[in-house]
């Protein structure tokens, strides 16, 4: 086997301590921690199922530090223990960031975990929908982390109030000066108030204009926004490395608290159980016929007016899971986007091949001076 694949782990299945309206998570399954010799188990199973250079752990939840410092200090031992020589391995904690501390943030920096905080714009609109959860103190373990000398990334789950204040939410997050942020569309209708979050596609395509209309003008040099970044990736002739922006997918697996396996993180469900750590090697169920129907069917089911989209390769429908009859439900925001600033994407990307620096960049949309020729 010669493609790289993910682990995304959910150590603590569901279980998480905050309650967030939106979640698609919540309720799928029973509430239980990983055990040692599973997580042993896993590792032991991933190091031997390629050759790497790189693999990569994402570990995920419900919760992650639910299970305590200590099982990613034996995750680390582990992890040390098995790896090729000559590889490197990855890990990312994707936290709500209310249970760290100076320990976890010392342990985070000291072996180089990229860390990726939930945090929704502002105050008002982060404790809307996110309850048991102070939004005081996950800013703070921001700034321990910071203090550490680590970055991390921000997450924010765009509601449609989010959307609504575009430069408020996009400031409040600038402002924490982490240098990388990540907008994810919230799209459920699990239930009333999840419903009511849910983002409107024309509201997301003006989100998306004005703040990049603002990133361009004041931020571009200094700040990553993880959307953006990647359209400038792959209109650099690149290929897309966020699996809902890529023509296939398939190639992260997720692994419950309990060994089971999954083809995706929104597929949870006995429709996509792969098998177990204990029953099957992970090298067989990512190459297994339904892993590779599973990935394919991402454009396979597109609907013939995507597939005839001028803008297609920037998005390729969009998660099969944020579709309607095989079109994803933001779409016309996305092409208000796409028709109002790919001109733009593709002048960033002519001035910087032309040797101009981010900031001369940010200088020319700001200015309105053409150092581009």
């Amino acid at each position: 086997m010669s493609k790289p694949y993910v682990l995304m782990v959910k150590t603590a299945g569901s279980v998480c301590n905050m309650h967030c309206d939106y979640c698609y998570y919540i309720d799928k399954r029973q509430d239980h921690f990983m055990r040692t010799d599973v997580l042993e188990q896993m590792i032991r199973d991933y190091f031997s199922s390629y050759p790497g250079p790189v693999y990569s752990f994402v570990w995920h939840g419900g919760e992650p530090t639910l299970l305590g410092l200590d099982f990613y200090r034996e995750a680390v031992r582990l992890e040390k223990q098995y790896l090729p020589q000559g590889t490197v391995c990855w890990n990312n904690l994707q936290t709500n960031g209310t249970l760290l501390n100076e320990e976890w943030c010392r342990f985070l920096a000291e072996e180089n975990f990229d860390v990726g905080i939930s945090i929704d714009g502002t105050k008002a609109i982060h404790e809307r929908y996110r309850h048991n959860g102070s939004y005081e103190d996950i800013v703070k373990h921001i700034r321990m982390l910071q203090s550490c000398n680590k970055q991390p990334d921000l997450l924010c789950a765009l509601t449609e109030d989010a959307a609504q204040d575009a430069l408020e939410t996009y400031h409040a997050l600038r402002d924490l000066n982490t240098g990388w942020i990540q907008f994810i569309p919230v799209i459920s209708d699990k239930n009333e108030i999840a419903s009511k979050a849910s983002l409107k596609a024309e509201t997301y395509g003006c989100f998306l204009v004005t703040v990049f209309e603002e990133w361009i003008r004041n931020d571009i040099d200094h700040l990553g926004i993880q959307f953006f970044m990647e359209l400038l990736n792959i209109l650099s002739g690149g290929q897309a490395s966020l699996c809902y922006m890529s023509e296939t997918c398939g190639r992260a697996l997720i692994i419950e608290h309990d060994g089971s396996v999954y083809s995706c993180d929104h597929f949870v469900d006995e429709k996509h159980r792969l098998g177990t750590l204990q029953e099957k090697r992970l090298a067989d169920m990512i190459e297994s016929e339904e892993q590779f129907a599973f990935g394919t069917r991402k454009h396979s089911d597109l609907s013939v007016r995507c597939k005839a989209c001028p803008y297609l390769r920037l998005c390729y429908g969009g998660c099969p899971k944020d579709r309607q009859e095989g079109r994803y439900e933001l779409c016309e925001g996305l092409l208000h986007f796409f028709e109002q600033e790919t001109d733009k994407l593709q002048l960033i990307i002519t001035m910087l091949k032309n040797k101009k620096t981010l900031t001369e960049v940010k200088g020319y949309f700001r200015d309105g001076k053409n150092d581009s020729e």
